[in-house]
């Protein structure tokens, strides 16, 4: 299951994040490195389609799509130099697959620090360039050595090269314009700024209503190169110790629809490329989670692996298509489910059905 790691300054919001997706547990207190040894929690992945196909069977059981958060201890200015939690923060990060920014937006009295997201940006991003640029100066001089034995290392020496570069004019890795192919070279190093980032600006309550004028300055500094999403951490959290009827309840009557947790989760889930495949019937409805880009063999193995090998062909049709005409049965009636192969591309919302022999 990929992991996600939540980074950000001391009261920046992380373990409120963490407590919303997870249901409670991490410490959330008004003082720095409240959080000393990271949380660990699981989050569904909420999804109207897999609610649709659900209603649409009568299932007994519905299982949805997860994904691992990972609530590491504040970072501080000087944190690559070992300052606050230093190398154990650090290395906490190195262990996730991508990072979510939690930069804080909103004032409160009683929880010190300062509320200016885009310098809460320069900070994590300043640290985590600086430990990255140590750990390439030092392999560098390493790989060097070996590739005058081995010329195959060749091109991995260039990645390095072309990383000192990027990180020593002070720019994250997935900042720069380095290509595909030399960010895949790099990956065994597991570099801090070489993994997808996610930035969540945590505004206060007196900002809800001009949320996207907040959330500007951290999307013009980014320009593109993560996702920027607002939201009020703290109600989150506490809608999120709610029954489902009464978190609805509270969100709505703030004006808040389903909340900002849906939107965050879905947008952490595709950072990775994720994407859903469904399957339903009465005994049970289901997400699967796929990567994009997976043919339908790759896909049936995520059910079984027994689906794979013995793979002969799936029955397809899209969710939304189905949930129209009714029943998986009435679909396959109406000559509505397609026969694919073994090249079939997967697509995302996806509803199938595989055919095997073992």
């Amino acid at each position: 299951m990929e992991r996600f790691g939540f980074v950000g300054l001391p009261n920046a919001g992380k373990s409120s994040l963490y407590n919303a997706l997870a249901g409670g547990g991490a410490l959330a207190a008004p003082y720095a490195f409240a959080t000393r040894d990271p949380n660990v929690g699981v989050a569904k992945v909420l999804d109207r389609r897999l609610d649709a196909l659900a209603a649409m069977s009568a299932s007994r059981n519905v299982v949805s799509a997860s994904v691992q958060f990972v609530d590491i201890g504040g970072l501080v200015e000087g944190a690559s130099k070992g300052e606050g939690l230093g190398n154990r923060f650090l290395a906490n990060i190195r262990e996730v697959d991508a990072v979510v920014y939690v930069l804080r937006a909103f004032a409160d009295v009683d929880v010190p620090g300062l509320a200016e997201p885009l310098e809460h940006l320069r900070v994590v991003e300043l640290e985590l360039t600086l430990a990255d640029l140590e750990s390439v100066e030092n392999q560098v001089v390493k790989r060097r050595k070996a590739a005058k034995a081995d010329r195959s290392l060749a091109d991995e020496v260039a990645a390095l090269d072309a990383a000192e570069a990027v990180l020593s004019a002070g720019t994250p890795i997935y900042r720069s314009d380095l290509d595909d192919d030399v960010r895949a070279l790099l990956k065994p190093y597991f570099l801090l700024t070489n993994r997808p980032v996610l930035a969540v600006v945590n505004v206060g309550e007196d900002q809800l209503d001009d949320v996207a004028s907040v959330i500007a300055p951290v999307e013009e500094e980014l320009a593109g190169r993560a996702e920027v999403l607002g939201m009020c951490v703290q109600l989150e959290a506490e809608a999120a110790q709610l029954t489902l009827d009464e978190r609805a309840e509270m969100l709505e009557a703030l004006g808040l629809g389903e909340g900002a947790l849906p939107r965050f989760l879905h947008g952490a889930y595709h950072l990775l490329g994720l994407r859903t495949f469904f399957t339903t019937g009465e005994k049970e409805s289901r997400a699967w989670t796929f990567r994009a880009g997976w043919k339908a063999p790759q896909c049936a193995g995520v059910i079984h692996t027994d689906f794979e090998k013995g793979f002969i062909r799936a029955e397809v049709i899209h969710w939304d298509e189905l949930v129209e005409i009714g029943s998986w049965s009435k679909a396959r009636d109406v000559g509505k489910l397609r026969v694919e192969g073994k090249d079939y591309e997967v697509a995302d919302g996806d509803t199938m059905e595989i055919r095997f022999n073992v």
